[in-house]
Parts: C-alpha cells; structure tokens; sequence
C-alpha cells in the first residue's frame, strides 16, 4: 500500500511537471494579421457528414485568404453528403467535390480518401481539415507564417472543441487533459527525435513540394492513428514538424452524445500506446485507480496535496484548450469513470478484432 501510493504522488506530481512546462510555454499558434498568398489546398475527406459539411464549408468560404481551392471527397457516403456538397459547390466556383474510389483492403478509410485527396490538389500547401470543423477568419495566414517561420514540412493543430450536450463535457476533455499532463508539447518541434511525436488529423497542414515527394498518407496507409506516425515519419526524415494548440482559430464538434464520444476515442486510444496492453493498463491503473488508492489510505495531509495538484493541472489545461475549468474540476471523477470505460472498450475491441468506425471495420 505505501508503495503504491508513493508511486501514485510521484505520478501526480510528474504529470503537474509536465502541465505546468505546457502552461508557461504557452503552445499555442499565434494569431498573424500578415497576409500571404501562396495558393492553399483545402482538402476535406467526407463520409456520412451530411449534418456537420455545410458549416465548415461556409466559413472557409468567409475567411480573409484570398487563394485557395477547396477539394471535398465523398467517401462512399450512405447519406447525402454528395448531394449538399454539389448544391454548394454549384455556387462556389472554388470549391470541388469528388467521388472517391472503393477502399482498397490494404488501407484505412481516412488515410486512402487524404490520398486520392492530395493527388487531384494543386496547392503549395495542402491543408487537411475533418468535415465537422468550423474555421476562423485568422487561420491560414497565421498557419501559413508558423510554416515559413519555422521551415515546417508539417504543422499539426489540436483545434477546440465544442461541446454542447451534458455526455460530450463528461468525456471529449480527456483529449487535453491526456494530452498537456503527458507530453511537452514544445518538444515536438524542439526534439528532432521521432519518438517525440504528437499530431491532430483535424488540421495537417503540409508543404505541398514534401508531401509530394513522400505521399505521407500512403506511407501510413493502414495505421489507425496516422497523424502522429506521419508527424514521426516527418521527423524520421529529418523535416520540421511542429504542434499547437490552435488558440481559438478552428474549433470542432467531434461527436454529440457520450456514447459516441466513448466509441470515438476507443477506436484509437489503444493505438496512442502502440497496442501495448500492459503499458496501456499501467497508465490507466495509475491514472484512475492511483488515486482511489491516496483516498482510501485516509492520510488527509497528502490526500490533500494530490487533490490540490489534480485541480491546478484541471484548470491550467482548461485554460490551455479554451474550456470551463470549473466545469472540468467539477467533472473530473465523472471523466476518470468514463476514460476506464474507455480504456475497457478500446482493449475489448482490439482483441475481439470488431473496431468499427463510420460502418467500417478497422
């Protein structure tokens, strides 16, 4: 028992360390009123997203870039998406959709819709962007400088996100929470090692001339979590890849209930940990049962010290990720409960092989 809740406080206090590195250095893209002018391909990989397209193509259509084209693909869609895509894109000259070919068995839904994507753009940037996003005014012309500043092959935005139902604040947070307390961001710029890797597929933007030459996505072609294995294959081959907080400039709705949310995350929490069950469970053990186990001991001196340190990392991150801090700390044992009914899935699904994701088997 002594042990075990040293191991914990030691647990604690290292995730404090590492939230508190993220907090003061401030990860986040800054807000560029310079304008450039490069042309920026817009890519948006669709599949069943007829209730969510229509709001990110109206804002990318009222942002301040002046060149751009934007290619939407229709992923085999069971729904309307082809159809609401066409009916803007009539009045839109610069927008296209297309139809995307059959998956090939080889490759993953996402990875192979972003290829077929990139091989029809014509941009000197290719900016890949989820359907269920919404973008500011803001955003290319400051991505775009971050790019030129930093000589990126790769820059990587972990984008808000908007939460409206009581199931989404319960779970979507774990996101950042995971995130800030476990790695520095900073580093995935400054460490040129490709372990140190951390990437959004809701917003990859890539220096087009690179990309081209690697194909990235083919690269990665049957990974789950490929935009962290494409940010490590970046690094591999000796590019600048860079991650950020996107401070406000796009903002996303990832699913509308806690049941989604929970199958969302536990189709690739387990592949976060390279499908190590027993590091995976570790992690979790400490995370959430650490805890339990200070409490139970009834030493108020350091359960009061891990309590304290829990709230402040809550609240740096919700200040970090634009969120309710009070919320968040209000939540927090709600959110613990949920991430090991995650962690749960995500195992049960990997070993029963029956990972399904918008009617694909992964």
């Amino acid at each position: 028992m002594i042990i075990a809740i040293y191991v914990t406080l030691f647990f604690v206090i290292l995730r404090f360390a590492v939230t508190l590195f993220n907090f003061l250095s401030n990860p986040k893209l800054p807000h560029i009123a310079h304008q450039y002018n490069a042309l920026v391909s817009i890519l948006v990989p669709a599949r069943n997203e007829q209730d969510n397209i229509l709001t990110l193509l109206q804002s990318i259509a009222g942002q301040d870039y002046p060149n751009y084209e934007v290619l939407i693909l229709d992923d085999n869609s069971t729904d309307d998406t082809y159809r609401v895509c066409s009916d803007f894109v009539a009045t839109n000259p610069r927008f296209r959709v297309i139809k995307g070919k059959k998956l090939s068995d080889d490759w993953l839904g996402k990875n192979f819709a972003c290829h077929q994507l990139a091989k029809q753009a014509r941009g000197e940037y290719f900016l890949f962007l989820d359907a269920d996003e919404q973008v500011n005014r803001q955003l290319i012309n400051s991505a775009l400088h971050r790019m030129k500043l930093n000589k990126l092959a790769l820059l990587s935005l972990f984008t808000n996100q908007t939460m409206l139902s009581p199931g989404e604040k319960a779970v979507v947070p774990l996101m950042h929470y995971i995130l800030l307390n476990l790695l520095p961001l900073r580093l995935v710029y400054l460490l040129k090692t490709p372990s140190v890797a951390a990437a959004s597929g809701q917003f990859m933007l890539f220096d087009a001339e690179v990309y081209r030459r690697h194909e990235w996505h083919k690269t990665v072609r049957n990974k789950v979590v490929e935009d962290v294995e494409i940010m490590r294959c970046v690094k591999a081959q000796k590019y600048n890849g860079e991650a950020l907080l996107a401070n406000g400039m796009i903002s996303c709705r990832m699913y509308k209930s806690r049941h989604e949310a929970i199958n969302g995350f536990g189709k690739n929490f387990l592949a976060a940990f390279n499908y190590s069950i027993p590091g995976f469970l570790l992690y979790i053990t400490l995370l959430v049962g650490g805890p339990l186990i200070v409490i139970m001991a009834l030493n108020f001196q350091l359960m009061f010290m891990m309590i304290g340190l829990i709230v402040l990392t809550r609240i740096m991150i919700s200040l970090l990720a634009g969120q309710n801090a009070l919320v968040n700390v209000l939540l927090h044992p709600v959110q613990m409960l949920n991430l090991a009914v995650i962690a749960f899935t995500s195992i049960q699904q990997y070993l029963t092989k029956t990972t399904v994701w918008k009617g694909r088997r992964i």
